[in-house]
């Protein structure tokens, strides 16, 4: 392991693509040990896209590591989709990479989205889902969404102005409304600007510190296209589930080991979600990086998820 508490990067021993319907192609990788405990990695956004660091927070000596581009994110085609994108497609999605790898169980790692990709997943198919690691806690409330839409820039305000200032004055009582418009307009010129606004001010909101790598990378054309217009896309549509429907199917995983990891400063998806989560789950393991904002790469979660996926190499 290197002195980051990661390990060291490996490349994929195994790629491939699966074409999910006419229109969504997904991209998948496995790494690690072909014989190993599999666990797959969910990411966030939803249409941020995998990376190979994400590789790093699991011993591939141990595990058969799955990493994926949720439909229209990252390499999977084409970027920023929106049609038959919802949560209920991306679950069955899982499930059919599940079965074409061959796995009957698999431990699953989400963070922010990857969160609560996790939990759905995990309550519509408890019986594949063998320990679940889940961080930086997002329910996809309506208070969640107003929060990430207005609320950062309370402790935010230069980086809230960079966001709201990207649309009319008229329009910034709607910014989700406005956002959308522009994120869909087939010109560049159009959604270009719009999408690196909506990706950069996530991405400088999502550390302790201020880090212009972090702000650098969402920033980048790909990402900041796939990230705005499918989260804009979940957001409109209350993530395609109930509100409440997270901690109403907790009954359903309440047996499988899981550990909930929460940054104290986490500003994107700020830690009374992951309380709330912790209340109505007492199951699940809680902790508390006192240290740390919303970034999987910050070091106090770095460090925590790496010790919780060593932990659970004794899950069977």
């Amino acid at each position: 392991m290197l002195a980051q508490d990661m390990f060291s990067l490996i490349e994929p021993y195994q790629t491939g693509r699966l074409q999910l319907d006419e229109t969504h192609s997904m991209y998948w990788e496995v790494s690690g040990n072909p014989n190993g405990r599999p666990i797959v990695f969910l990411h966030g956004g939803p249409g941020a896209g995998a990376g190979p660091d994400h590789r790093r927070f699991f011993d591939p000596r141990h595990y058969r590591i799955v990493v994926f581009d949720q439909r229209g994110a990252g390499r999977s085609t084409p970027l920023g989709e929106l049609t038959d994108n919802t949560t209920q497609h991306l679950i069955a999605d899982i499930e059919r990479l599940r079965d074409h790898l061959g796995i009957m169980r698999w431990h699953v790692f989400g963070g922010s989205w990857g969160s609560t990709l996790s939990l759905a997943y995990a309550q519509a198919h408890p019986e594949r889902v063998s320990a679940l690691i889940v961080r930086g806690i997002f329910l996809g409330s309506q208070a969640e969404i107003d929060w990430f839409l207005y609320g950062m820039g309370k402790v935010f305000p230069e980086n809230w102005r960079n966001f709201a200032g990207a649309v009319p004055e008229s329009e910034r009582h709607d910014l989700l409304t406005a956002y959308r418009k522009r994120l869909n307009d087939p010109d560049p010129k159009v959604h270009l600007p719009a999408a690196r606004a909506w990706s950069i001010y996530e991405g400088s909101c999502s550390t302790l510190l201020p880090n212009p790598q972090t702000v650098a990378a969402f920033g980048e054309e790909r990402h900041a296209l796939g990230l705005s217009r499918i989260e804009a896309h979940y957001f409109e549509n209350h993530i395609f589930l109930p509100e409440n429907a997270l901690l109403d199917g907790l009954n359903r995983i309440r047996n499988i080991p899981a550990i909930i990891i929460q940054g104290r400063y986490d500003l994107v998806c700020p830690i009374a979600t992951a309380d709330a989560l912790h209340r109505a789950w007492p199951e699940a393991d809680y902790l508390v990086v006192p240290d740390a904002g919303h970034s999987a790469m910050e070091p106090g979660i770095r460090r925590a998820l790496v010790a919780a996926t060593e932990r659970f190499k004794g899950v069977e």
